[in-house]
C-alpha cells in the first residue's frame, strides 16, 4: 500500500468518526434522557386521568354520589384523552420513522462512495497489472 492510500484511508476513517458523532448528537436531540422521562410522565398523566374518570363514574353508579359533572361529559372526555395519547404515539412513531430512513439513505451513500472507490482501486491494480 503507497502512502498516499494510507492518507487516504485515514482521511476517510476521520470522516466515519465525525459523521458518527453527528449521529450520536442527532439521536441525543431526537430522544435521549430527557425525553424518556418526559414521555414516562406524560403516560403517568394520562393514566392517572383517565383513571379518576373511571373512579368518579364508578363512585357515582356504585355509591350514589352526585358529582357535578356530568355522565356523558366523563366518557367524552376519556376518549378525547385516549384519542390525543394516540395521536401522540403516531407522532413520535413518524418522528422515529423518518430518522430511520435518514440513517438508511446516509448508509447507501457512504456504501455508494465506498463502491466507487473500490471500483477505482481495482481499475488501478489491474491497470498497473497490465502495465507489466
Amino acid at each position: 500500500m503507497v502512502p498516499t492510500d494510507t492518507a487516504a484511508l485515514q482521511e476517510e476513517l476521520e470522516q466515519f468518526r465525525q459523521e458518527k458523532e453527528k449521529i450520536r448528537a442527532l439521536v441525543g436531540q431526537i430522544g435521549g434522557v430527557a425525553s424518556t422521562k418526559r414521555d414516562r410522565v406524560l403516560n403517568v398523566l394520562f393514566l392517572v386521568a383517565i383513571a379518576l374518570l373511571f373512579l368518579v363514574d364508578v363512585i357515582r353508579h356504585t355509591v350514589g354520589v352526585e358529582i357535578p359533572v356530568p355522565p356523558l361529559f366523563s366518557i367524552e372526555l376519556g376518549v378525547l384523552l385516549v384519542s390525543v395519547k394516540i395521536i401522540w404515539m403516531i407522532h413520535k412513531q413518524a418522528r422515529v420513522e423518518h430518522f430511520q430512513f435518514w440513517i438508511l439513505n446516509s448508509i447507501e451513500f457512504r456504501l455508494n462512495e465506498i463502491t466507487k472507490s473500490v471500483r477505482r482501486l481495482e481499475d488501478l491494480a489491474q491497470s498497473d497489472s497490465t502495465d507489466r
